[in-house]
């Protein structure tokens, strides 16, 4: 794959907040990368920068092997930009607003192609409904129908899922599977996790700095620390007795479990972390070593990264 932007040593600072620091790295023509990191991170940073809304920046950008700072207006014309925000006119209908933007991009002949896009979208029923009485999956999806109204040859979605039900979310994504096998470059961001499983790269972000870099199976594979999952009825307390146990590297709760980083697999570990569960009357429903998820993989990076 020919790498379709290249980010050199970019760096952006607002007064007194250095909120990209010194990145670099490169996205391929037809992949879909995504961004992933806490709030603050950087994120929405950089894909604002890449679409010509953030101008004060250091570093070197070049998308299409145009250099974004001497030539913003060429490459705006290939690319399209979701934000995080619904920005369309709430006053007109889905018809109308993907009329105005045509318009913006002096598409003539659009009434075609947004027949295309209203099938592809599964908007087609909706299409004299106004934007302001949509749902908030049903937005998204008159959004994107917006920004691909000019076939552009990458997006850029910034959270597109943010806020929206499963099932809204599942449909979005399957158009965004339908952009990639039509060899459309996707940048994202996202605060779901499992989203940024399914890109072909992440990058993970942390105040503004690039902590790493790889395809989501690398990234798991990198993890040196072995994950014993516990399943039980108590997670705060069983939380608080483990967190500062020694031989333990960290410990992170989701829902009904914890995660137990562990050096290596030890059963003396595991006996002594049973012990202590069943001392304090905790209860546990199952427990097992388990593979890694690239949330528990960004978890640690995080934790490294304060240790520096």
């Amino acid at each position: 794959m020919n790498d379709i932007v290249k980010i050199d040593k970019l760096k952006i600072r607002f007064k007194d907040l250095t909120a990209v620091n010194n990145i670099t790295l490169n996205i391929k023509k037809g992949e879909m990368f995504g961004f992933i990191g806490p709030d603050g991170a950087g994120k929405t940073t950089i894909i604002r920068t890449l679409c010509g809304i953030v101008k004060e920046f250091n570093g070197k950008v070049e998308m299409f092997d145009f250099n974004l700072r001497y030539n913003n207006e060429k490459i705006k014309k290939n690319i399209g930009y979701l934000s995080q925000n619904f920005s369309l006119y709430r006053d007109l209908t889905v018809d109308e607003n993907i009329e105005f933007f045509a318009e913006i991009y002096e598409i003539k002949d659009f009434k075609k192609r947004r027949k295309e896009l209203l099938q592809f979208t599964k908007m087609g029923d909706f299409r004299n409904r106004k934007a302001g009485n949509l749902s908030g999956g049903m937005k998204k999806k008159l959004a994107l129908a917006c920004t691909l109204i000019h076939r552009p040859k990458i997006i850029f979605l910034d959270e597109p899922t943010n806020g929206v039900d499963p099932v809204s979310r599942r449909e979005f994504w399957e158009i965004l599977s339908q952009l990639i096998r039509e060899r459309v470059t996707i940048v994202m961001s996202t605060p779901y996790i499992d989203e940024a499983e399914r890109c072909s790269r992440v990058a993970l972000l942390n105040q503004g700095k690039l902590l790493s870099l790889d395809k989501p199976e690398n990234l798991k594979k990198s993890l040196d620390k072995f994950i014993f999952e516990i399943i039980l009825n108590d997670v705060r307390n069983g939380y608080n007795l483990l967190k500062n146990l020694n031989g333990i590297d960290s410990v992170q709760s989701y829902g009904d479990r914890l995660h137990v980083f562990l050096f290596e697999k030890d059963k003396k570990m595991i006996n002594k972390i049973n012990k202590i569960l069943k001392k304090n009357n905790i209860s546990i429903k199952n427990q097992e070593y388990i593979s890694p998820a690239l949330e528990d993989v960004f978890i640690d990076y995080l934790k490294k990264y304060k240790e520096e």
